[in-house]
């Protein structure tokens, strides 16, 4: 018979006058303590550096040019005070644009929404081909913004565009699509809501199914329809993603540069600025005027209108999609589930 002698644990030795003797730390300790403090912060650390490069760095630069009268052939610029934000602020066409922006941004960003969840919530069921419907509603994404701009132009051209063919086929006259402004602006956020539905709708997709099937199993068995199912559980569960999809379309609609640069062959705005947004009217007045002190004003004017559009949408959308309540009206429906279950299982014993 063999016996398997314990190692000792190795004790902290003592001093003559009975005080213990400090544990020494060697070098691959504390490196492997550092390791696990700092690796992770170092492993992040390039996007935080490459955004302060490209990212807070022109903002700051901007802040900085907007205030001065700006000569980019000099590099230097005389110290001005307000009187950029001024001048914009006192233009028509920054009304027209902001006018303009906003109505592109409601028409393009609240039908692309819905729809985003409604597709999402379509394709998150049991339904055939499900990889190739996915994959398919992201080819749009996929699509550049000038081959979009160019197909759109052809199908919502004012004379032999194919939306004007097929009204006039059917008795209709032809919209001039790009004379009206409100005509022009449904063009335009329909080029956007082709482009951008599918990418929001990946995103609600994965978000539906990080759902736990738990709970809908539970309100099946409550008596809860898919309806009822989607406002109950699903919507609620959607808030932290639905909250992120609201505030990258407030920013990508307001800030709506290529559609309309590419809506007709000058790139201006239409002759009567029918669809000029802000971000058209600051590439105007910087690359066309060569004036960047007012572009930089007009760049930090739109910077503050998304940042409050971005709080408002942020307010609306925690007051309207609320999942406090979510978790306990659950556990309620769990536990008369289980209730009716052992009832049942009761009765049908007894019955034999």
């Amino acid at each position: 018979m063999t016996t398997t002698a314990t190692r000792p644990a190795t004790r902290p030795t003592k001093k003559d006058d009975g005080t213990r003797q400090p544990r020494v730390i060697s070098f691959s300790q504390k490196l492997s303590k550092w390791d696990l403090k700092f690796s992770p912060y170092l492993y992040i650390s390039p996007f935080f550096i490459m955004f302060a490069i490209v990212g807070l760095f022109p903002i700051g630069y901007t802040a900085v040019i907007s205030f001065m009268d700006w000569d980019l052939v000099r590099n230097s610029g005389e110290f001005i005070g307000i009187d950029q934000y001024v001048w914009i602020l006192t233009q028509p066409h920054f009304w027209t644009a902001l006018r303009n922006t906003f109505s592109i941004f409601l028409l393009s960003s609240v039908p692309q929404l819905i729809l985003a969840i409604f597709i999402a919530a379509v394709l998150d069921r049991n339904i055939r081909a499900r990889t190739f419907w996915r994959m398919s509603v992201l080819l749009p994404f996929v699509v550049a913004p000038v081959a979009v701009g160019l197909i759109f132009t052809a199908i919502f051209a004012d004379n032999f565009g194919l939306v004007n063919t097929w009204l006039n086929g059917i008795g209709i006259d032809g919209i001039p699509w790009h004379k009206d402004p409100l005509a022009s602006h449904v063009a335009i956020a329909t080029m956007v809501n082709y482009r951008w539905t599918g990418y929001n709708t990946l995103i609600l997709l994965a978000a539906m199914q990080a759902v736990n099937r738990d709970f809908y199993e539970a309100a099946t068995v409550d008596g809860a329809g898919p309806v009822r199912q989607f406002f109950s559980i699903t919507l609620p569960s959607l808030k932290p993603t639905l909250i992120f999809v609201i505030i990258t379309s407030t920013i990508g609609g307001l800030q709506i540069f290529d559609e309309p640069r590419v809506f007709d062959q000058f790139g201006r705005g239409g002759a009567g600025q029918q669809w000029l947004t802000i971000a058209l009217y600051l590439y105007d007045i910087g690359w066309g005027q060569w004036n960047f002190g007012r572009a930089a004003a007009m760049a930090w004017i739109l910077f503050v209108i998304i940042l409050l559009i971005g709080l408002i949408n942020l307010f609306i959308t925690r007051t309207l999609v609320r999942d406090e309540g979510l978790h306990r009206e659950l556990t309620k429906r769990q536990a008369r589930a289980l209730g009716k279950a052992a009832k049942k299982n009761v009765k049908e014993e007894a019955s034999r």
